[in-house]
C-alpha cells in the first residue's frame, strides 16, 4: 500500500512525505484532518519551534508541515510519530494514527470497507475484469491509470492503497465465507504487461487455496447466464442482515429487501452451478500461467 515515489517535493533540505491532499467534498475527512493539524501546530508553538524547524526535526519539508497544520494534508503515519516524538507529546500525537487511518482513503471506498470488514459471507460475481479483492497492486494500478479523463497519479495511488486496504478481509479472525466468480475472459486479458498478468494469476491461486474462499471461473463457452446484464454482490452480516447489489436489477441500488435479496442469491446460485468447480477453475488458471 505504499505510495512512496509519489508526490515528493524537496523544500529546505527535507523531503516532502508522499501523501494525498484532502478532499474538501468529504466532510468527515475534512474535519478529523483539520483537527489533526491544529492539534500539532498547537503542540510545535508550544514547544517554540517555528514551521521550518519543526519540519527539519522530523525530515519533512516546510511545506508539507504548513499544509497538514491547515488540514490541507493527510499526514501520514511516520509523519505523527516524528512529530510526537520531537515535540515530546508523549504519545498524544501518535494516538491520533487511528482516527487519521479511519479517513485516508476515498470515502466511497472507506464506506465499501466498512461493509466488507463487518461481512460473515460474501458473494460476487464479476462480468468484466476481477473483483477488487482479487487484484494485485500492479493490476488495479493499471486499470485505474487507463481511466479516461486521466486521474492523477497522486489520485491513482490513492485509490490502489484503499482497494490494497480492504482486502484485509482475507486476514479476518474468524475468516469469512468468501465466493467469487469471474469470467475466463479475465484471466486471458495482460492487465499491466506479462509481468504483472503472471502476478495476478499467481495471486489468483493463492486466493483460491485459502479454506475459506471458494473461486469459480465461468468459461467463455457457456451460453447466456444470470450475470450477463451485470455484476452481483451480496453480503451478509452476523445479525442476520444483509446487503445486495447488482448492476442489472432494482436500477443498481443497494438492496435490503428479502424478497430481492432472493432473487439476487438465485441469480447467483444458477452463476455458479454453471462455472467451473473450484478444483476446475485453479487447474485453468494453472494451465494459462503456463501459457504467459
Amino acid at each position: 500500500m505504499s505510495v512512496d515515489g509519489v508526490g515528493t517535493e524537496q523544500v529546505g533540505g527535507g523531503a516532502d512525505e508522499p501523501g494525498w491532499d484532502v478532499d474538501p467534498d468529504d466532510e468527515s475527512g475534512v474535519a478529523v484532518v483539520a483537527a489533526v493539524g491544529r492539534q500539532i501546530r498547537a503542540w510545535r508553538e508550544a514547544a517554540g519551534m517555528r514551521a521550518c524547524e519543526f519540519g527539519a526535526a522530523i525530515g519533512y519539508g516546510e511545506d508539507l508541515v504548513r499544509k497538514v497544520e491547515g488540514g490541507r494534508r493527510i499526514p501520514r503515519p511516520e509523519f505523527l510519530d516524528r512529530s510526537d516524538e520531537v515535540l515530546g507529546a508523549g504519545g498524544k500525537i501518535a494516538a491520533m494514527k487511528r482516527d487519521v487511518a479511519q479517513v485516508r482513503y476515498p470515502k466511497k471506498v472507506r464506506d465499501l470497507a466498512s461493509v466488507e470488514a463487518r461481512a460473515v459471507e460474501l458473494a460476487a460475481y464479476v462480468a468484466h475484469g476481477l473483483h477488487g479483492l482479487l487484484q494485485t497492486p500492479g493490476h488495479a494500478r493499471a486499470l485505474f491509470e487507463a481511466r479516461q479523463p486521466p486521474y492523477s497519479q497522486d489520485e491513482v495511488e490513492r485509490m490502489v492503497a484503499g482497494r490494497m486496504a480492504r482486502q484485509a478481509i482475507f486476514d479476518r479472525t474468524p475468516s469469512p465465507a468468501l465466493s467469487f466468480v469471474q469470467e475466463e475472459s479475465a484471466l486471458r486479458r495482460p492487465i499491466g504487461g506479462t509481468l504483472e498478468w503472471r502476478r495476478q494469476l499467481e495471486r489468483l491461486l493463492e486466493i483460491g487455496k485459502l479454506r475459506n474462499v471458494i473461486l469459480q471461473v465461468m468459461p467463455t463457452h457457456r451460453e447466456a447466464h444470470p450475470g450477463m446484464d451485470g455484476d452481483i454482490d451480496v453480503l451478509k452480516f452476523k445479525d442476520g442482515s444483509a446487503v445486495g447489489r447488482s448492476h442489472g436489477a432494482f436500477n443498481g441500488r443497494r438492496v435490503t429487501d428479502a424478497k430481492q435479496l432472493r432473487i439476487l442469491e438465485l441469480r447467483y446460485g444458477v452463476i455458479r452451478a454453471e462455472a467451473l468447480t473450484t478444483r476446475e477453475t485453479l487447474t485453468l488458471i494453472e494451465q494459462v500461467l503456463g501459457e504467459t
